[in-house]
């Protein structure tokens, strides 16, 4: 009977450590590690090819609001697939604390495909063409470095592993059906927000050639989109849009602005009006935000009905369910190096 007993207790207790052990993982433990992996487990993750990857270059460790409805509606039209967020405030050893400090850190972080990684920009670039450029360059004296080492550190970041790339205030909608492809943000005009490649295309290599040869970090964009531009005429005809259809060119697809750009840059407060009924954007995989227009500082409050509201609802519910207030209490969206 004792015998019996301390068996019994036995298994209790390795079921209960293991309870405890997933509780860890997944919940508000006082300090948690997150879930970002080795350098060595970053390749295999990504080895399949097939990943999305989201960056913050700045040292900020909590996600504002819009970030973590970009990375949750990612998660969701790609439940199979990892979605991995790199962060330049984490290192290997980061602990955090409880969620109730950081309450969008602990909800990516416990989302099944989502994984947070350090962003190490010299181990980064290493064998490619910006490595020497960022070996010499005076990252205190440059104007916008935040966006700079993130339209660099996206290119390299696909190049080597392949998957697609977007900016954190890109809400995905549904899958895009494309391997090779760059968004059109008008016509003959290329975005760097969102845009996928099979590794090693040299397509992006060429762009991180261009990037060194004629860096001039005085000219808004010169890095980014206006680098995806030049470089896409240099490998094609660019041509006028016929109707919603999509160009190619060689083994690259250039997207329609409907797919990614439906509301322009121009009309971006429209995101946050309230639309007699809700556009279906069916042409579209993802919606572009332009948060970085937004320097007034317009916010997603809960019950008002506007567009960006409805959006969260339906592809970030948990993003709207913990994190959106309402009116007196609202959260207002917070800038980053990737809200373009």
């Amino acid at each position: 009977m004792r015998k019996e007993l301390q068996l019994s207790l036995s298994v209790t207790l390795l079921l209960v450590c293991g309870f405890l052990y997933q509780f860890t993982l997944k919940s508000s433990c006082l300090f948690c590690l997150p879930s970002f992996k080795s350098h060595q487990g970053l390749e295999a993750l990504l080895s399949h090819r097939r990943g999305i990857v989201f960056l913050e270059t700045s040292e900020r460790m909590e996600p504002p609001h819009l970030v973590s409805c970009s990375v949750e509606s990612a998660a969701k039209i790609y439940p199979e697939w990892p979605v991995v967020f790199f962060m330049k405030g984490l290192t290997d050893s980061t602990l955090m604390p409880s969620n109730s400090t950081y309450p969008a850190f602990s909800f990516l972080s416990a989302i099944d495909n989502v994984f947070l990684f350090p962003l190490d920009m010299k181990r980064l670039f290493e064998d490619t063409p910006l490595f020497s450029w960022y070996n010499q360059i005076n990252a205190s004296a440059e104007r916008n470095w935040l966006h700079i080492s993130s339209d660099a550190s996206r290119l390299a970041i696909i190049w080597k592993y392949g998957g697609i790339y977007m900016d954190t205030d890109v809400i995905s909608i549904r899958p895009i059906p494309e391997e090779n492809f760059l968004a059109a943000q008008a016509s003959r005009y290329s975005s760097n927000g969102v845009f996928g490649f099979l590794p090693h295309h040299p397509f992006l290599w060429e762009c991180m050639e261009n990037f060194v040869e004629h860096y001039n970090s005085d000219i808004w964009g010169n890095q980014g989109p206006e680098l995806m531009t030049r470089m896409l005429r240099v490998w094609c005809k660019l041509e006028d849009f016929q109707e919603v259809s999509d160009l190619r060119c060689l083994n690259i697809s250039f997207l329609h602005p409907q797919r990614f750009y439906p509301i322009s840059y121009r009309e971006w407060r429209r995101y946050y009006e309230v639309w007699d009924t809700d556009p279906s954007f069916n042409d579209s995989y993802a919606l572009h935000l332009w948060n970085h227009m937004n320097q007034e500082g317009r916010a997603v409050i809960r019950g008002s009905n506007t567009l960006v509201e409805n959006l969260y609802r339906k592809h970030c519910p948990r993003t709207y369910r913990d994190l959106i207030q309402g009116p007196e209490g609202s959260v207002t969206g917070e800038l980053g190096p990737g809200n373009k």
